[in-house]
């Protein structure tokens, strides 16, 4: 969705290892925002964007207006059968399906042999990868690996929504994960013992 950061570009350098025409997309996607979430706001750069691309090596930028993907009268949906309702889905309803939908059409588009995602987004990796093999798109999904600040948070576009406080608390579930893999690794076993040492 642009606002292109880090973890965008480690995806691009995937992609130019591994093919020889690397094509971006980038769009805002109306139907993945909820009636109270950021869609007017969500972070854009529009020119910075396409140069980073460029200077990244990127063949080709596909970046279409709103007009350009959906037609007023539009009434086809794509619905992702449960993978939505737990994690970040449970309290963004619909979203997924969104998602889902905007990635079939670039598909269908762009009609790439291989495409790149972050797993940051993990839920999102997965309902894509779900979706192109329900609906025999020809494309191979491959995700990247996360990519942290250096008190690492993962990279995020809407991070600049943090205020000092937030960006400093933002770091602690990350914190706990490293704590519990700690724990893990010097032999602990106990759910309840790993849990307390994550919530401290």
């Amino acid at each position: 969705m642009g606002a292109l950061h880090e973890g965008h570009m480690s995806l691009v350098r995937l992609g130019r290892e591994r093919t020889s025409y690397m094509v971006a997309s980038i769009f805002v996607n109306p139907k993945q925002f909820g009636p109270r979430e950021d869609h007017r706001r969500y972070p854009r750069n529009e020119a910075g964007d396409a140069a980073i691309l460029e200077e990244a090596g990127c063949d080709l930028l596909f970046a279409p207006s709103e007009k350009d993907l959906y037609s007023s009268d539009d009434r086809t949906r794509i619905s992702v059968g449960g993978l939505d309702e737990f994690l970040c889905g449970s309290s963004r309803p619909g979203h997924f399906n969104g998602v889902a939908l905007v990635v079939a059409k670039l598909f269908n588009i762009v009609q790439p042999d291989e495409a790149y995602f972050g797993q940051k987004d993990a839920q999102q990796a997965v309902i894509i990868q779900r979706m192109a093999a329900d609906l025999d798109v020809p494309v191979r999904i491959l995700v990247g690996p996360t990519v942290r600040e250096e008190d690492g948070l993962a990279m995020s576009s809407r991070n600049v929504y943090l205020s000092a406080l937030e960006r400093g608390r933002a770091v602690a579930l990350y914190e706990a994960l490293m704590e519990a893999r700690k724990a893990l690794e010097e032999g602990e076993r106990a759910p309840e013992a790993v849990k307390r040492i994550m919530i401290s």
